[in-house]
């Protein structure tokens, strides 16, 4: 994996270090935060071990977002094939995603995270779109995706399952670098 090294006015976002995995589990284990993603519960040698494996896959370009040296969230980034017909350009897409500690919620620090993602994305790697999917119900969420100008294209009725709650609409956002490099 290229070395991801980003700086925002306040966090260094950054490659994952194996001395990270147990605080990233501190958080990414709380029933609120577990609540909202796919993948509820984990075991922790296969969670270190994962990320080992994305450090070493030259599409994932995931990162651990610290604040005065205390991660707080990550950010992935996985790139990907665009859908189509042969000779379609190879690696021009990308995957965004996010968990962030709750006790650092409602400081901006996601959507500045999650914004140096983007830049990165495309003024850096070149894609020309990235998408992201989350529950419908999952409202921070939502309203991170949409304040970062990510367009809802797809609404999902009953498409998702969510292990509390059932079946539950899931929601697909996606942005195009055109549309990225031409917001205010």
């Amino acid at each position: 994996m290229a070395s991801v090294n980003l700086r925002t006015e306040r966090l260094t976002l950054r490659p994952v270090r194996d001395e990270d995995i147990d605080r990233i589990l501190e958080y990414r284990n709380l029933p609120e935060v577990g609540r909202w993603l796919l993948r509820t519960e984990v075991d922790p040698a296969a969670f270190r071990a994962t990320w080992r494996r994305c450090a070493e896959d030259p599409d994932d370009h995931s990162v651990a977002v610290a604040l005065d040296r205390v991660v707080i969230g990550t950010v992935s980034l996985d790139v990907r094939n665009s859908m189509g017909q042969p000779g379609t350009p190879p690696g021009t897409e990308a995957e965004i995603g996010y968990i962030f500690d709750p006790k650092y919620g409602g400081h901006g620090y996601a959507t500045e995270a999650v914004s140096a993602m983007l830049a990165h994305a495309f003024d850096r790697l070149g894609l020309r779109r990235i998408t992201a999917g989350c529950y419908a119900d999952n409202l921070p969420s939502v309203r991170l995706l949409e304040k970062l100008g990510m367009r809802r294209e797809q609404h999902g009725v009953g498409d998702s399952w969510h292990a509390e709650l059932g079946w539950v609409d899931g929601y697909t956002y996606a942005l195009l670098a055109d549309e990225w490099h031409h917001q205010p």
